[in-house]
C-alpha cells in the first residue's frame, strides 16, 4: 500500500505531482487506486480494465448489478464515451461542469469494457477538484465508487476509506476533507424516450435542474 499526502497545505507541488504520478501508473497496471474528489472519496480503476474493475466491486463487496460510473477530465472526453450528448445533456454539462452532476447516457457500442451490468449504458461526470482532475487528465477515464463497503457511509477522509478498504487499494491520495454528499445524477435512458430523468437529487438541487432544462419541458419525475 502506498499513501500519498497531497493536502494543498502538507505538499509542495512537486510531491503532489510525485502522487499523481504513482497514482496514474497503479491504474495503468490494473491496480486499484482511493481519491478525493468534490463529492466524496473514490475509489477508481482503469475503465478499461475488465479485471481492475472487476476487482473495484469485489472491494467493495457488491456485484455487477451496482456498476461502477466513470469519472473524466473534460467534455470531450466524455462525448468520446457515449453514443451522443443530447441537447439537453450538453445545457446541463455547460451549466454544472465541473461539479457534482453525473449524466447517464447510451455508451459507445464500440467500446471494449466492462463496468458491470449496465445494459449499454455509462454514467460519466467531470469533478469538481484539482487533485482528481490532475490524476483523469494523466490516467484517461477512471472508472470509480465512493470509497466504502457497500451498506457503509462513503468516506469523506483518506483516514475512513483506508478504515474500510485497507490493503485491498494499492494507491491511496490524501487530499484532505472531500465534500459529504453525492452528485445529483440525471438519466437520459429511463424509459426508453431519451427524456432526462432526475434519479438522485444530490449536491445539485433538482429545482436547478429544473431551470436550465425549462426550455426542454423540465427534468422528468423525480426518483
Amino acid at each position: 500500500m502506498q499513501v500519498h499526502d497531497c493536502r494543498p497545505e502538507a505538499a509542495d507541488a512537486q510531491r503532489a505531482d510525485a502522487g499523481i504520478s504513482h497514482a496514474a501508473d497503479a491504474l495503468r497496471a490494473g491496480k486499484l487506486i482511493v481519491f478525493p474528489t468534490d463529492t466524496v472519496y473514490a475509489i477508481g480503476a482503469g475503465a478499461f480494465d475488465p479485471q481492475a474493475v472487476a476487482a473495484l466491486l469485489a472491494a467493495k463487496r457488491r456485484g455487477a448489478d451496482k456498476p461502477a460510473s466513470v469519472l473524466v477530465a473534460d467534455l470531450a472526453t466524455a462525448e468520446a464515451l457515449v453514443q451522443s450528448l443530447p441537447p439537453e445533456g450538453r445545457l446541463l454539462t455547460e451549466a454544472f461542469w465541473p461539479g457534482a452532476l453525473s449524466l447517464i447516457l447510451p455508451a459507445a457500442p464500440s467500446l471494449a469494457w466492462n463496468l458491470g451490468n449496465t445494459a449499454g449504458t455509462v454514467m460519466v461526470r467531470m469533478p469538481d477538484h484539482p487533485l482528481a482532475l490532475a490524476l483523469l487528465r494523466s490516467a484517461g477515464p477512471v472508472a470509480q465508487s465512493s470509497a466504502n463497503l457497500t451498506g457503509r457511509p462513503p468516506a469523506t477522509s483518506l483516514a475512513e476509506a483506508r478504515a474500510q478498504l485497507g490493503d485491498t487499494v494499492h494507491t491511496y491520495l490524501d487530499g484532505g476533507p472531500s465534500g459529504n454528499a453525492p452528485s445529483t445524477i440525471v438519466d437520459f435512458t429511463a424509459g426508453g424516450g431519451g427524456a432526462p430523468a432526475v434519479v438522485r437529487t444530490g449536491v445539485i438541487p433538482r429545482a436547478a435542474i429544473d431551470e436550465v432544462l425549462g426550455g426542454f419541458g423540465g427534468s422528468g419525475p423525480a426518483a
